[in-house]
Parts: C-alpha cells; structure tokens; sequence
C-alpha cells in the first residue's frame, strides 16, 4: 500500500499566526504518528514562515515513523540534513521568495548543481527524492537521475489535481503514468504530492499503484477543521486502500 506522510507545515503555520505555542506543534506531530501516518514531511524555508528550523532540531529525535525533510537544497538545508539524517530528503527548486513549490525540477539543466549536491546527502545515508514536474521533465532525464544518485522522484501532482473530473483529466492522468514507469523503468522510486485530496487520491494510486508514498499537508489540515485530525488521518488511510 501507498504510504501516507503528513506534511505538518499548515500546522507550524497556525501557530506562528499568533506567536506561543498553540496548536503546540510537536504533540500535534505526535498525535498523526499515532492516528496512523507512516511519515511525517516538513519543508523548512529560510524566512521560516511555518516550520522552523529549530522545530527540526526539536522534534526529528521523538519520531517513531519516516520523516522527509524537503525544500530548496542551500547551504542551510544541506547542513540541517546532514545533522539530522532523517530517511528522506526531498529537493525542491523553489526559491526562497515563492509561497508554495510550483514547479519541478529541470534535471539536464541543473545537473552541475544537483551531482555534487546529491552526492554530499548520499554519504550520510539519507535517501534522495527530487521533485519532478510530469508536463516538463524529458524521457532522457530518467536515467541521467538514476546516474546522478537520486533513489526517488516525487510527481508534482498540482496539475492532476487541476484536471482532476475536467475534460483533460484522461491524458493529463496518462502523462503521470508515462512519467511514472519512466521511474520505474530505471529503478527509481515513486512518490507523489501537492493538492492531493481525499476527492482525487484513490484515482491517483489507482492508476498507479506503485506509488511508495504520498505527502499531503494543506488539504488535510482544511478536512481536519471539519472531521477531526484522527478521522482525516484516518480518511486518507483508506483512499489509499486500493
């Protein structure tokens, strides 16, 4: 089964709202471990709107399942990574100005970058996921990030979820799969997020079943003001259950 890894930055967010510790960040963390989840992702910026470094620091050693650290690999990031040696590190080329990831990597053009970069978190151990746009990525950079070192892409999937029910919802869904068997082919892992939900989750990892894990972090949040943060976690659990 697809693994479910909650991205708990919407939570850091709530509470640097009002300053203090409310929702307390680390039990909230906690509590997801506990209803279920198989991992937890936080995604760290440098102007440390949600997640703050310091929370990283605080939190990494009290959890039980698969942590992710992601984000845009600077010289900070690296470091936090190599201190902390969570399972998995998720790179991102989103600059420090935008508000959210919107957009994957360009893997052939940025391969003078990535190569030392990946190679510096492999030799701590920590598996490599880059972040991958289906609609951009060429069928040669498959191999050229196996060659690279990378173990996993994750799928931005904002655009499946935009044709999610719409009439482009068939090819854009076949450009994913091309992408995913792309992975496959060249023994790379499959991970998948951004608007993920529980309306389009089950479609995804339905057509593509070999999908280690999935990040999902604003939709659940917003479920969880209606449900409860158990149930959601729960609810999401079960979409993946295919």
């Amino acid at each position: 089964m697809t693994r479910l890894s909650v991205n708990v930055n919407k939570i850091a967010t709530l509470r640097n709202a009002r300053g203090g510790q409310l929702p307390n960040l680390k039990t909230v963390t906690l509590d997801i471990e506990r209803f279920g989840a198989q991992g937890i992702t936080m995604h760290p910026r440098p102007d440390e709107r949600h997640i703050r470094f310091k929370d990283i620091y605080e939190i990494a050693p009290a959890l039980k399942t698969e942590f992710n650290i992601e984000g845009y690999p600077s010289d900070k990031f690296i470091a936090l990574i190599r201190e902390v040696q969570p399972a998995q590190a998720t790179l991102v080329p989103d600059p420090p100005h935008v508000l959210t990831s919107n957009a994957g990597w360009q893997v052939k053009a940025n391969e003078g970058i990535l190569r030392p970069l990946i190679r510096r978190l492999k030799e701590t151990g920590v598996r490599v996921s880059l972040f991958i746009g289906p609609k951009t990525v060429q069928d040669s950079e498959f191999e050229l990030m196996k060659n690279l070192g990378v173990d996993r892409i994750e799928l931005y999937t904002e655009a499946y979820a935009e044709s999610y029910g719409g009439p482009q919802q068939l090819a854009v869904t076949e450009l994913y799969k091309h992408a995913a068997h792309k992975a496959r082919a060249v023994g790379l892992g499959l991970n998948a997020g951004h608007d993920l939900n529980t309306q389009n989750l089950r479609h995804l990892v339905t057509e593509i079943p070999f999908i280690d894990e999935v990040s999902i972090g604003h939709a659940l949040v917003c479920d969880a003001l209606y449900w409860g943060l158990e149930k959601t976690v729960h609810s999401y659990l079960a979409c993946l259950k295919t």
